[in-house]
């Protein structure tokens, strides 16, 4: 069986250095309309990131302003939130048994968290080769499928639940077996 894990952060900036609000991450096969399932949903405390140089964008905190007050509350609330080292202790056990990453969007998800690990000396707990890219995929449909099913936009736990059924759709559009 094919195990992919689809990650997703909801960040304070775009730049690989970005403050990270939460990371959701959802393993799934994407040769199957299975669901995603092994979920996993951290916040990041922001404080700890700040120690760390990580930036923060005022276009997109204004970004943010416009989005829905409930998802934004969401996303900016601390409760429960975890370390840095800790949030990347618990991506590394969640990786284990992955095949294949997925982030949505060359140099975002998956570089913001390569960056991350960096700036606290950690290894990366993936090779370069796994690394996947849904929104290129995506643009290869007629229609994004996630617009036909996708709620909770910028939850990053429901972007990556969505981003992992939209890529098996395609892949079944696309008669992909391997």
């Amino acid at each position: 069986m094919a195990v992919h894990g689809m990650i997703d952060l909801e960040t304070l900036d775009v730049f690989p250095t970005a403050t990270v609000l939460s990371l959701g991450a959802v393993k799934f096969n994407p040769l199957t309309s299975d669901e995603p399932y092994s979920e996993l949903y951290l916040k990041i405390l922001v404080d700890d990131q700040d120690r760390l140089g990580r930036t923060t964008s005022d276009s997109t905190v204004e970004w943010w302003g416009r989005q829905d007050p409930k998802i934004m509350e969401e996303a900016f609330d601390q409760t429960d939130a975890v370390t840095v080292e800790e949030a990347l202790a618990q991506l590394n056990k969640w990786v284990v048994g992955v095949d294949e990453i997925w982030g949505q969007g060359y140099g975002f998800d998956i570089t913001i968290l390569e960056n991350m690990y960096r700036m606290v000396g950690k290894p990366i707990p993936w090779q370069f080769w796994q690394i996947s890219d849904s929104r290129t995929i995506t643009k290869r449909m007629p229609k994004d499928p996630r617009k036909d099913m996708q709620t909770n936009l910028h939850n990053a736990l429901a972007d990556a639940y969505f981003q992992a059924k939209s890529v098996q759709l395609i892949f079944k559009h696309f008669k992909f077996d391997k």
